[in-house]
C-alpha cells in the first residue's frame, strides 16, 4: 500500500464572492436576480456533501446596501451554514454599507457605525484575518495607516497553521484595462507589512473573475461572482459582463501548501459519476491510502 503524496486537507474553506443582493430592484442588468443565482450555489456546494470549516464571503454582498438586502441574504446563508455546521465570515465590498452591514450581519449596534470592519478568527489553528479595503462613496479600495499598522501588530505572532487573509479588493493586476479605475489604492503600504509574515495566502473578490496571482511573495486567489461575469474574451480594452461562468472558490490547507479550485455554479451536463465508496474502493486497489477532511470547531474576536 503506498501513502498518497498528500494527506486530507487540515482545513477547507468555502470562498464565495460578490453575491450581490437587491432588496427593492432586484433585477441586475434586468433579469439576474442576485438572490436566485446564489440560492443555487449554494445548493450545488451542499449537494457535494462537503464539509467545510469555514464560509467566506469577501465582498459586494448587497448591492446597493440595503439592510433588507442583507437580510435576504441571512435568510439564505444561515441555514445553508447550519446544515454543514460551519461559521461564516463575512468581508465588506465597495457595494456594502459599513452601518447596515454592521447591524444587519454582525448584530452589532454599538461600534462605531462607520469604522472599517476588521476582524481576526482562528479556525483550530488556521488564523483567518478580514480587512476592509472599502471607501465610503467610492467604489475604490483602499487601507488606512491604523488599519495596516492593526495588521501588523495581528501578524507579529505566527499562528499554529499560518494566516489566510481576506479582503474585497485583490492586490494584484487586473487583465481588464477599466478595472484599474476602482483597484486597491497604495499597494506597496500592504506589501511592506505582510512580506515575511505567515500570511500564506490572499484571497479577494470584486473583479467578477477567477484570478491568480502573487503579491509581496504570497498567493493571491480571487473568487468570480455567484451573480454575474466578466467575460474575458471581449475585445481587449473593453469589458463585457455576462450572465455565465459564475463560480465559487474551495481552499484546501494542507501543511504545506494550499490549494484553490474554481467551481462553476452551474454544470449541467456530467459525463461521469463516480461515487464516494467506489472512489475509495478503486484506491484501495491502486494500492492508495488517502484520507478525507471534516470540518473544525472555531474561536473569535472582533479588532
Amino acid at each position: 500500500m503506498r501513502q498518497a503524496e498528500h494527506p486530507a486537507a487540515e482545513r477547507v474553506l468555502l470562498h464565495i464572492s460578490d453575491t450581490h443582493l437587491r432588496a427593492s430592484t432586484p433585477m441586475l442588468f434586468g433579469h439576474i436576480d442576485g438572490a436566485a443565482r446564489l440560492e443555487l450555489a449554494l445548493h450545488a456546494m451542499e449537494a457535494s456533501h462537503v464539509r467545510p470549516d469555514g464560509i467566506v464571503f469577501t465582498g459586494d454582498l448587497a448591492d446597493l446596501g440595503e439592510e433588507d438586502a442583507y437580510e435576504m441574504l441571512r435568510a439564505l446563508v444561515e441555514p445553508f451554514a447550519a446544515r454543514l455546521d460551519a461559521p461564516v465570515f463575512w468581508v465588506m465590498g465597495n457595494h456594502d454599507d459599513r452601518r447596515s452591514f454592521r447591524r444587519t450581519l454582525l448584530d452589532d449596534a454599538v461600534s462605531d457605525a462607520y469604522a472599517p470592519v476588521d476582524r481576526v478568527d482562528e479556525l483550530n489553528g488556521l488564523r483567518l484575518i478580514t480587512l476592509d479595503t472599502s471607501v465610503p462613496g467610492h467604489h475604490h479600495g483602499e487601507l488606512s495607516r491604523a488599519q495596516l499598522d492593526w495588521l501588523a501588530d495581528q501578524l507579529a505572532e505566527p499562528a499554529p497553521l499560518g494566516t489566510l487573509l481576506a479582503m474585497h479588493h485583490p492586490p494584484v493586476p487586473s487583465v481588464l484595462p477599466l478595472a484599474s479605475t476602482v483597484e486597491l489604492h497604495d499597494q506597496r503600504a500592504l506589501a511592506e507589512v505582510v512580506r515575511d509574515t505567515d500570511v500564506r495566502a490572499i484571497i479577494a473578490g470584486h473583479l467578477h473573475y477567477s484570478t491568480f496571482a502573487t503579491f509581496a511573495g504570497i498567493p493571491v486567489s480571487v473568487a468570480s461572482s455567484t451573480c454575474y461575469a466578466q467575460d474575458l474574451t471581449v475585445p481587449v480594452g473593453g469589458t463585457r459582463p455576462q450572465d455565465g461562468s459564475q463560480a465559487f472558490n474551495l481552499i484546501h490547507v494542507f501543511d504545506d501548501t494550499i490549494v484553490h479550485s474554481v467551481v462553476a455554479v452551474d454544470a449541467p451536463h456530467p459525463l461521469e459519476h463516480i461515487e464516494a465508496d467506489e472512489a475509495r474502493r478503486r484506491l484501495l486497489d491502486a494500492g492508495v491510502a488517502h484520507g478525507f477532511s471534516d470540518a473544525r470547531p472555531l474561536v473569535s474576536s472582533g479588532a
